[in-house]
């Protein structure tokens, strides 16, 4: 039974030392991996530009009920670390309690989102306010050195408070609720469900939208707003950042009259209101969930110039599947293979070169894993209950397919897996085969049975 409002208390949850969250179960069919933000230097090596910005989380909240997030911070960790804190409690604590419907459920996840975004702006009032006393004390009408050289104190302190202003996050929440699966996401951060055909071809299908000034849908919301197409496009930003949906940025929300690209608009240009997919039902065809942050893919198409990036990096997450033995060995392995590839191929560029690609930000990779084999896993709650028969093995064995749209699929032939290997490790019932071949123990205990040295101190059977 999950805890409700009255029985956990709102501030277990948002206290730094007794969240709420701290005592939710870790999801043991799901792995994390990660690799802090990096700028690089001549002679290879690297060194952090900032602290790492990205938070993630993970819970199993019952046998009903489980919750998956990344939140990509962005100019601080703040409001991804607020973010973290308080959405799982908004979306769990007695707010799914009898709701069946999708539109129930979406409209709690829609609900959270935005009381996230409201309770992160009641927490800086006092920076807001802090800010308006300050700009009363430097004259108007003055340049910024004329201002600074008046009062430099308040100059210093009013751009420190806009600095903190600026943070926010881009947030990719799952929900698994009465074995049907919610995504909701603010920003570049996605979301990909990998699932086989009818002809047991793996695809991928993105559940998430990047609100970014690419998608041609923002731009049409942006523009309903007064903001012409072409103020939007001249600079690809909006005010100090570049997503059209995230969490805090309050610097480019609340004050987005003071940019000048933005000033025109008739409301608040940047929302925090999230897309929702769902509910899909989780069937035998879904094989795993990716969430990432922007990180992971944007390294990946800079360092290869892919343009599908998403089946690129469904294929490294199959390979490492046959090696790993633990989903977070998985992910662990392809963060680090991505950045590898990315290191290499600043090293590679000519020293004129490196400077377009001498950073990369801090990367997250979440795997949620329905039915995939993982024929090296140590134990049972690594590898999950496969419900595949023999036939989908040899399928996953031979080929793949994946996209980089919502509807759209792109096949390739991978000829390298061993498919036989994976059916022979799969029974007729879907269950994978012991790690262990008992066999010799029991024909020795019936050697020595019937020799009669069988210690007599231990029961056998």
């Amino acid at each position: 039974m999950m805890p409700t409002r009255s029985s956990s208390g709102r501030n277990n949850f948002i206290g730094e030392d007794n969240r709420w969250t701290d005592a939710l179960p870790i999801c043991k069919e799901s792995g994390i991996g990660s690799s802090s933000n990096c700028i690089y230097r001549e002679d290879g090596l690297r060194q952090l530009e900032h602290e790492y910005e990205d938070q993630s989380f993970h819970f199993k909240c019952d046998d009903k009920t489980s919750m998956y997030g990344i939140f990509d911070g962005h100019d601080g960790y703040e409001v991804a670390k607020y973010a973290l804190d308080t959405i799982a409690a908004e979306v769990l604590l007695n707010q799914l309690e009898d709701k069946i419907s999708d539109e129930d459920v979406k409209t709690v996840l829609k609900n959270a989102f935005n009381a996230v975004e409201r309770n992160y702006n009641a927490s800086i009032d006092d920076k807001l306010a802090e800010k308006a006393s300050l700009q009363m004390e430097i004259p108007e009408n003055l340049t910024p050195y004329e201002a600074y050289q008046r009062n430099p104190r308040a100059v210093d302190r009013l751009n420190a408070i806009n600095t903190e202003l600026s943070c926010g996050s881009s947030a990719v929440v799952a929900l698994i609720h009465l074995n049907r699966l919610y995504v909701a996401n603010v920003g570049d951060s996605r979301a990909l469900l990998c699932r086989t055909d009818q002809d047991g071809v793996l695809r991928v299908i993105q559940l998430s939208q990047d609100h970014v000034l690419l998608n041609e849908d923002e731009i049409l919301r942006l523009n309903t707003l007064g903001i012409p197409r072409e103020r939007i496009m001249k600079g690809f930003r909006l005010g100090s950042q570049e997503h059209t949906r995230c969490l805090g940025h309050y610097l480019v929300k609340g004050g987005y009259v003071e940019f000048e690209e933005l000033a025109c608009a008739c409301s608040e240009p940047v929302i925090a209101d999230p897309e929702i997919t769902g509910g899909i039902p989780i069937e035998s065809c879904h094989r795993f969930l990716i969430l990432m942050s922007s990180g992971l893919y944007r390294s990946l198409e800079e360092a290869t110039g892919t343009d599908y990036v998403n089946k690129d990096l469904v294929q490294m997450i199959v390979e490492q599947f046959r090696i790993q033995s633990t989903l977070t060995g998985v992910a662990q392995a392809v963060v680090d293979k991505v950045v590898r590839i990315h290191h290499d191929f600043y090293m590679n560029r000519t020293i004129s070169d490196r400077v377009a690609v001498s950073k990369r930000e801090d990367i997250t990779l979440l795997i949620r894993n329905f039915n995939f084999p993982l024929p090296n896993a140590r134990s049972p709650s690594c590898s999950n209950d496969i419900f595949m028969n023999n036939a989908d093995a040899e399928k996953l064995g031979t080929s793949s397919s994946t996209s980089d749209s919502h509807h759209d699929t792109y096949d390739t032939n991978d000829s390298e897996t061993n498919g036989s290997n994976r059916k022979s490790a799969i029974l007729s019932s879907g269950r994978i085969l012991p790690y262990v071949d008992f066999r010799p123990y029991y024909e020795n205990v019936e050697t020595a049975k019937l020799e009669g040295s069988l210690p007599e101190d231990i029961d056998f059977f």
